[in-house]
């Protein structure tokens, strides 16, 4: 499976215009920022996206998959879903606590039920003989952080209807918590290494190519009506231990801001984008694809 699925170094720009990307729920749900004033996204608020879009076989977006998942989508079922039922999933895999084998893990129902599982690894085979199982996925997601830090801007919500009974009738306090403007980078991994541990395959590297793109756009709420991926940089290596360092790929690609500015901004005109890769580095990668193009 391993052999299948090249290594690929990602980067993620994503713009937030009047948007929560991500609630911090240690601080009322007010979007995530360093004491600096740089924003953050967490990898897991990222991941959430993909796979409630992914969850959800009656949704337009599934609908319009590739035959080969449409297909087959009992293999693309969430193993990280809302309610899950952990009895359940653990009985799933009793037949490989007992005594684990690899090779028919890769096979079991488990293995070939949740696409979440094989592509970003899992936490629940942590007992018995299972527990040398590395856990770890084939995709990595960084933390997304923005260029510069951002203005947080705190509204007050009002309804027509009392919010509260008896309290602030018809008032929610500062519930309407934004960034006013931010570009945000956000790095992920492709490691190949992992697959043959968790029975990843290539179909589920391409279905997340096609999720990614979507992943703002098809879950729009009132707090996040306005994120936009203006790249999402997919840069296949030419061999499975990677043939550049990842650090290079990343600072080619990362924009910056004009002037060098350390205020935050407001418009994504005040950054200067990145679109190609300098040929001393072009050279040491294979394919590199936007994946919102």
């Amino acid at each position: 499976m391993s052999s299948d699925i090249k290594r690929a170094t990602g980067l993620l720009v994503v713009e937030v215009v009047n948007s929560n990307p991500n609630g911090d729920p240690d601080r009322e749900s007010d979007p995530r920022q360093r004491p600096n004033g740089i924003g953050e996204i967490s990898p897991v608020s990222f991941k959430r996206k993909l796979r409630d879009l992914l969850e959800d076989h009656n949704s337009l977006f599934f609908q319009n998959l590739p035959d080969e998942y449409k297909q087959n989508d009992t293999r693309y079922n969430i193993l990280e879903s809302r309610g899950r039922n952990r009895n359940a999933i653990k009985s799933e895999m009793s037949n490989d606590i007992e005594n684990f084998d690899q090779d028919a893990f890769l096979k079991s129902e488990f293995v070939n039920k949740y696409w979440d599982a094989r592509v970003f690894g899992n936490t629940f085979l942590e007992e018995k003989a299972n527990k040398g199982f590395i856990k770890s996925g084939v995709v990595q997601f960084g933390v997304g952080v923005s260029i510069s830090p951002v203005e947080i801007i705190r509204h007050t919500n009002t309804n027509k209807a009392g919010v509260q009974e008896g309290k602030n009738a018809g008032m929610a306090p500062l519930a309407f918590r934004i960034v006013e403007h931010g570009v945000y980078l956000m790095p992920f991994f492709v490691n190949p290494n992992y697959a043959g541990k968790t029975g990843c395959t290539a179909k589920d590297i391409e279905l997340l190519k096609l999720l990614i793109p979507q992943s703002y756009d098809l879950n729009r709420s009132a707090i996040r009506p306005d994120i936009r991926i203006r790249h999402a940089w997919y840069i296949e290596h030419l061999n499975a231990l990677g043939s550049c360092p990842d650090h290079l790929l990343l600072e080619a690609l990362t924009p910056t801001r004009i002037n060098n500015s350390k205020n935050p901004s407001t418009t994504w005109a005040e950054y200067e984008d990145k679109t190609t890769l300098p040929n001393s580095i072009r050279n040491r990668v294979g394919a590199v694809t936007d994946l919102v193009m």
